[in-house]
């Protein structure tokens, strides 16, 4: 049986690999906010890998905030983000170079290490240009993956698009958006105030991304891809495809307020043909079946039967 190290074990993805893995056979080792070591901590995170000398390890917490989540102080959140997107890292890479070289790591990026590209679509050879503390921090974790792997550790990145699920935590647009269609279908009198209806975001379904973190980590070769949908859709079209679905007029519930924004957004749409070449990866569901199935999730109220694949 396979032993796998999934780090960021109680986010999103970490619960969404770890139930993909042990489907797999795999005993699955979770690391999270409460243990069972602090990866900040480098003895701590050796210990762990010399004694394992698992087969795989997930590197896939986060420090991260929505455009809409308050402003947390520069200073500290810097602090916290390259304690985590970055030295957690490093200290993975430096354990699994030095007790067990035969583990294969993967290292979740966000496609923020591409900042404010000069191409309308990024793919793996497109300049990192990070603007955000996020974005910065996790440059600095796929160029430290990059150094190990010239050393011999099999180290590969995944440079993750927006990718959503039920698990997703509430401030982020899309859970926003899910929220109100459920509270407006059990008759709250609920209005929803989105920042900018105009912004515009590549978004996948997150089950189909942690399947990608292990077909790449299957591959012969360790490296870089981009894993997106390559579509890019507006938060307008998000809302109007999920009141549509619910038998709503969006244009009845929504209003938008600049205001609650608390950084810009910026257009960012990925290009995964080199990710489906080497692994046979595609998405299993469209936008509005994505959309669908986090509104069914949710307990709404369905019209129609929709598109799922």
């Amino acid at each position: 049986m396979p032993t796998a190290i999934v780090v960021g074990a109680e986010g999103q993805d970490g619960v969404l690999l770890s139930r993909l893995l042990r489907a797999h056979d795999y005993r699955v080792v979770p690391v999270g906010r409460h243990g069972p070591v602090d990866i900040v901590r480098p003895d701590d995170v050796a210990e762990l890998v010399a004694g394992l000398r698992p087969d795989e390890i997930y590197l896939l917490a986060a420090v991260q905030n929505s455009a809409q989540d308050p402003v947390a102080d520069p200073v500290e959140l810097a602090h916290r983000s390259y304690a985590v997107n970055t030295l957690a890292v490093v200290h993975f890479l430096e354990a699994v170079e030095r007790h067990s070289p035969a583990t294969r790591v993967f290292y979740a990026a966000s496609s923020h290490v591409f900042g404010r590209p000069d191409t309308p679509v990024q793919d793996e050879t497109t300049p990192l240009r990070p603007t955000s503390v996020y974005g910065i921090s996790k440059a600095a974790g796929l160029l430290h993956c990059r150094s190990y792997r010239a050393r011999g550790v099999f180290a590969s990145v995944g440079i993750l698009y927006s990718h959503e699920s039920p698990l997703r935590r509430p401030g982020f647009v899309s859970r926003k958006i899910v929220d109100a269609v459920v509270r407006i279908q059990r008759g709250e009198a609920f209005r929803l105030v989105l920042g900018g209806l105009a912004a515009e975001v590549d978004w996948g379904y997150a089950p189909d991304y942690v399947d990608a973190m292990r077909r790449i980590l299957g591959l012969a070769t360790a490296d870089d891809y981009v894993v997106a949908s390559g579509v890019r859709r507006t938060v307008r079209e998000f809302a109007e495809t999920a009141f549509a679905a619910a038998g709503l007029d969006w244009r009845d519930h929504v209003e938008e307020n600049a205001a609650v924004l608390t950084r810009p957004s910026v257009p960012l749409v990925g290009d995964a043909s080199r990710l489906q070449a080497a692994t046979g990866w595609r998405p299993s569901v469209d936008f509005a079946g994505m959309v669908r199935a986090l509104l069914r999730a949710a307990g709404a109220d369905l019209v129609g039967t929709g598109q799922d694949g």
